[in-house]
């Protein structure tokens, strides 16, 4: 019996160390990876909000030029997520519930023209900032 128990301990002992030793380094090897990759991240969101600084020469112009190109680069999926999402409300549910079909038309002119502006919005603005000065 006290074999048993010996055997039992010692696999026990093998299968913690086999499984939770190398998750532990795996795991810091990961949280180095990606706190490496955040550090990148921020380092060329810096430069790329200084670029802006530097090509519209004030630091006002800068940041706003830098939030309307955020936008408009994420406005893309978030507008076309929206319109598919319409489209399914106006084609599909639609069918059969007229209140629901106009909604779907309501959202997909809204999102459409929500992707339309937020498009737009960088280029007036860098014509109307770079035209005035």
């Amino acid at each position: 019996m006290k074999k048993i128990a010996v055997i039992s301990i010692a696999i026990f002992i093998a299968l913690l160390t086999v499984l939770f030793i190398p998750k532990a380094h795996a795991e810091e090897v990961i949280d180095n990876a990606t706190e490496s990759k955040l550090i990148e991240i921020k380092e060329n969101a810096q430069q790329s909000l200084e670029d802006y600084k530097v090509k519209y020469g004030s630091d006002a112009y800068g940041l706003t030029a830098y939030v309307l190109n955020l936008v408009r680069i994420y406005s893309i999926p978030f507008c076309f997520l929206g319109i598919a999402v319409s489209g399914i409300y106006q084609y599909i549910i639609g069918i059969r519930k007229l209140d629901v079909q106009e909604k779907g038309l309501v959202l997909m002119v809204s999102f459409i023209t929500l992707l339309v502006v937020c498009q737009v919005l960088p280029l007036v603005f860098a014509l109307v900032v770079k035209g005035r000065g």
